[in-house]
């Protein structure tokens, strides 16, 4: 199932992931179609490998020269990455980013601010959002579609809806001048291509969120960039705003990958601005669901975004990876008319784009996907004690 997942021009990509290896822990590493090769002599992390100068040209150098050994077999290191069936003695590939910050954008696409305002409106009950979102979008849904964020015609909608009793928290985050930032995930928990992705066992109304992920150093430089599954409560977030840890930060709820493709000469931050998402979730029972996001659609500019994550109010010296939002928030009706969509367990996630490749996870509960155990202690035990060794 994951062996097709790399990029389509994957033999001039520049692919950063990580790598498990027994009895060595997590090892940072560039990916090829063919093999995967060390890069911990370079940096022993991904945070600290993005930190380096010209980066991609480094990385790029250095694989050439032959100086990275192998370390596994893509194909192979890519099958076992698939956790139903993962030979636990064998390498296999996690998230990419490692003591980085996790954060995520949200509201940043006008299909997906009107649902946060139907979610709100229906105070998390899904049995109310069709309702619920004709009455929305027949107010508001066409004055979004023009609105430039902060500016002069956001600040006289904004006089407009509140005369009508329409305005939200979620469209002043949306058109206001300030961006919705927020914690995602905590360093190090994030899981990778394979791994079940989790949902909280007390949630009824769920979905995926497939977004780009910007992957920033400390100095806020963009320097790649993967795919990322943002996965969202509805209901929780629905029934109060102040819920949002509870509906974002939970064990497993946060996929990152395959890997972090460096910008180069090959992919630039404008191919990021033109990158079209595609998503599909295939249930056990049978049921499909597929669509797709557009980030040339998004309201803000990703490097606006950035900016507004981090700069001389927030700093973050280990660097950041930045979800970007999506305008992808599904309603087609699973379990009955009226119901909309959301998540059961087994369900199969795929997030696409033709430059960054395909990121697949399985869906189980929070409390049954693998606990988290793996933090920057053991992470800095494993380093250490690799250093011993050499």
């Amino acid at each position: 199932m994951l062996i097709t997942l790399l990029p389509q021009d994957a033999h001039q990509a520049l692919l950063i992931g990580r790598l498990w290896v027994p009895d060595l822990g997590p090892v940072v590493c560039a990916v090829t179609p063919g093999d995967v090769f060390d890069l911990s002599q370079l940096a022993p992390t991904s945070s600290q490998l993005l930190e380096l100068p010209e980066v991609a040209h480094q990385v790029r150098a250095y694989v050439r020269s032959g100086q990275a050994p192998r370390l596994a077999s893509t194909p192979e290191a890519l099958a076992n990455s698939d956790e139903t069936s993962r030979d636990a003695s064998q390498t296999w590939f996690m998230a990419p980013c490692d003591l980085q910050a996790v954060k995520a954008a949200g509201v940043t696409f006008v299909a997906s601010m009107l649902e946060r305002v139907i979610e709100e409106q229906a105070r998390g009950d899904a049995s109310r959002a069709e309702a619920v979102r004709q009455a929305v979008v027949a107010v508001i849904g066409d004055n979004l579609r023009s609105v430039v964020p902060g500016s002069p015609e956001s600040a006289r909608l904004k006089e407009v809806l509140l005369a009508q009793g329409m305005w939200s928290q979620y469209l002043e985050v949306g058109i206001g001048p300030d961006a919705e930032i927020f914690t995602k995930a905590q360093p190090m928990s994030a899981v990778g291509p394979g791994a079940r992705v989790g949902i909280h066992p007390g949630s009824q109304w769920n979905n995926p969120e497939p977004e780009i992920v910007l992957a920033a150093n400390s100095r806020g430089e963009v320097v790649g960039a993967s795919l990322g599954n943002d996965v969202n409560l509805r209901d929780f977030e629905g029934r109060s705003a102040l819920l949002l840890g509870k509906a974002k930060d939970n064990n497993a709820s946060c996929a990152i990958g395959p890997f972090i493709r460096l910008l180069d000469d090959h992919f630039s931050i404008d191919n990021v601005r033109q990158c079209d998402l595609s998503l599909k979730v295939q249930g056990p029972e049978g049921f499909v669901m597929q669509g797709s996001s557009a980030l040339g659609q998004i309201s803000r500019d990703p490097l606006d975004l950035v900016g507004q994550a981090m700069g001389k109010y927030h700093q973050y010296p280990d660097g950041m990876l930045l979800f970007l939002g999506t305008m992808f928030a599904p309603t087609q009706d699973r379990h009955g008319p009226g119901q909309g969509f959301t998540h059961v367990v087994g369900d199969v996630v795929s997030i696409s784009t033709p430059q960054l490749g395909t990121l697949v996870n399985q869906v189980n509960t929070s409390d049954q996907a693998p606990a988290w155990t793996y933090g920057v202690g053991a992470l800095m035990r494993d380093l250490a004690q690799r250093q011993r060794t050499n």
